[in-house]
């Protein structure tokens, strides 16, 4: 099963050498691993340079954007200047970020995952973060759903739903649109990934009314952007984290923007949100 990892790197000299020594000390190798420096002003293209000299499945391609980490958008042009690169003959096509150190088993158990089920068409573990000495859950999501920071996807899955959107929520909408097509979206709960920033670390102030945004363009529909702003609120114990979702939402809707799914893949998420809600009722 051959492995094919992209990962989009911008100013990481602080954590890409221990994303690449964790994954060169893998169990099972990857196959090719493509790091997208992407307008790195620190010595983040040194350091991958140098692995790039001591392994032949690692390979450096070089491109420029912008300096801001704008969430969604500029990490997935990432991804696809080093997609784009790569051949056909992968089994998964994994996309990491440049911030997170994997368990060393970590590949050959999401091989194992893919291997037992041929329905499982999205994998990863659950990422740690570290907080007062101690490494813990980076509870942001429920248990079940794969982080954007270490996704893995079956071939045929990463086509059936068009690859990754470039925009706010690609790493929510794919996992819905592998569901709407059928493919389980599994997580291993014994693989715990750190990742050393935690997410949002490095957005700036225009970012936080995007998440709204994504909701809007993933056909959630008022009440269920209502619901969702608030969980998020009460998780982070952030009345403006609700401000903003909303405002976001409202904002993408009075601008009209483009949605990222169908009428019909609309309606199935809606339908998959709903039940997920009356779940926890019952």
């Amino acid at each position: 099963m051959n492995f094919y990892i992209v990962i989009p790197a911008h100013n990481e000299e602080d954590s890409i050498g221990l994303t690449l020594e964790s994954l060169a000390e893998q169990t099972l190798l990857p196959k090719k691993v493509i790091v997208v420096n992407d307008h790195s002003t620190d010595k983040t293209v040194s350091i991958i340079q140098k692995y790039v000299n001591q392994h032949h499945w690692l390979n450096l391609v070089n491109t420029s954007s912008s300096n801001e980490h704008i969430p969604g958008s500029k990490v997935i042009n990432a991804f696809y200047k080093g997609y784009e690169i790569l051949d056909e003959n992968y089994d998964i096509i994994c996309k990491f970020d440049a911030d997170i150190i994997l368990p060393k088993d970590y590949l050959e158990n999401i091989k194992l995952l893919f291997e037992t089920d041929k329905s499982i068409g999205i994998a990863g573990g659950l990422a740690y973060i570290k907080r007062n000495g101690a490494w813990v859950y980076e509870n942001i999501s429920n248990k079940n759903h794969v982080r954007g920071p270490f996704k893995a996807y079956r071939k045929l899955c990463f086509e059936q739903i068009g690859g990754l959107k470039t925009s706010i929520g690609w790493d929510t909408v794919d996992t819905l649109l592998a569901k709407y097509h059928g493919w389980k979206v599994v997580t291993d709960k014994t693989l715990h990934i750190k990742h050393l920033k935690p997410t949002g670390f490095s957005y700036n102030t225009s970012s936080k009314y995007l998440q709204g945004e994504a909701l809007y363009k993933m056909r959630y529909g008022f009440t269920i952007t209502l619901i969702t702003a608030l969980k998020m609120a009460l998780k982070k114990r952030s009345f403006n984290i609700f401000i903003n979702y909303m405002n976001g939402y409202f904002k993408a809707k009075r601008s009209n923007l483009e949605y990222l799914v169908t009428e019909d893949e609309g309606k199935f998420i809606r339908n998959l949100r709903w039940n997920g809600i009356f779940e926890k009722f019952k």
